[in-house]
């Protein structure tokens, strides 16, 4: 059963925003015990996200996973609402995981610095912007932490934890025990442009459709390098889809701000398909062409393991 004992500090937890990654911060949270407020403008995505959760509990439980009973629960401990103000109240940790884009955080982490109790902690799920620079339009930067969750969420065991500058010693030891109370491992890591999983894994991406642009070889042959070659479980080309290419752009263009260096220069390739709207799965279309419910046929495959 994937149900944990959670350490006692905190139980109220509140999640910003109801994408993809977020209804899945909501799932684990609530599947390990927690109390979850998850949050967003639109009562549709809130709709919608309580469906996915529900699909992806149906997946365990038919996997003998978790029970009926685990399942229900797990529900029962998830509250929408479409009022930040009144959705934050009370809450412990407050995870943000809006879409990433530097301007639209620190919009947010000002009004959850003025809504939020003054002993919670604020965090995000950002992949690449700099926590330093979040936790500077807050009163509390010793309370602003990264937790960077991996995709999909309720699967994979990784939580990149990114300590900002300010980050205190006893926000980064509770958000740690936190995320193995998940029953993930979480990794500490420092506040550069990247952070550790992106700074590595996106020059990789970046190369594979450069290789692709300069026709060195096929969208399907530099994939089928990289998996039977290198032991990728994921061509790199299909995973970009997966991500989404403007995630990938948006990486990109952090880490060659960041670093001034141009080996991080987003391949015009790149460019090109997301001005065009090609922005993987997400659009249906990127490196590959994907059909209703491809997203959910790669999600089922992944719960399998």
């Amino acid at each position: 059963m994937l149900i944990f004992v959670k350490k006692k500090f905190m139980n109220n937890i509140a999640v910003i925003g109801a994408g993809t990654m977020g209804n899945g911060i909501a799932h684990v949270f609530a599947q390990s015990g927690y109390q979850v407020t998850l949050i967003d403008l639109s009562q549709e995505a809130l709709e919608r996200a309580l469906r996915t959760i529900t699909k992806n509990l149906d997946r365990q439980l038919a996997k003998e996973k978790i029970s009926a009973e685990d399942k229900a629960q797990t529900l029962d401990r998830i509250s929408v609402n479409t009022s930040m103000d009144s959705g934050v109240q009370g809450a412990e940790l407050i995870v943000e995981a809006a879409t990433e884009n530097t301007d639209l955080k620190l919009k947010i982490f000002k009004q959850l610095d003025e809504l939020a109790q003054e002993k919670a902690i604020l965090a995000t799920n950002t992949s690449s912007i700099s926590i330093t620079q979040i936790a500077a339009v807050t009163n509390r930067p010793d309370k602003v932490i990264g937790m960077h969750f991996m995709n999909p969420v309720p699967v994979m065991k990784l939580v990149e934890i990114i300590r900002g500058y300010s980050t205190s010693d006893e926000v980064t030891s509770a958000i740690m025990s936190l995320s193995e109370s998940l029953g993930k491992t979480p990794v500490e890591v420092n506040d550069y442009p990247g952070f550790v999983a992106n700074r590595v894994l996106m020059p990789m991406i970046n190369e594979a459709i450069c290789t692709l642009h300069e026709g060195v070889a096929g969208v399907e042959e530099i994939d089928t390098v990289m998996k039977l070659g290198m032991a990728h479980p994921m061509g790199p080309l299909q995973l970009a889809d997966f991500i989404g290419l403007d995630v990938c752009l948006a990486i990109l263009q952090v880490l060659h701000d960041g670093f001034g260096n141009p080996k991080y220069a987003p391949c015009p390739l790149l460019v090109n398909m997301v001005t065009a709207g090609k922005k993987g799965v997400k659009s249906g279309e990127g490196f590959y062409s994907w059909g209703h419910g491809t997203k959910d046929l790669i999600l089922s495959e992944k719960f399998k393991k």
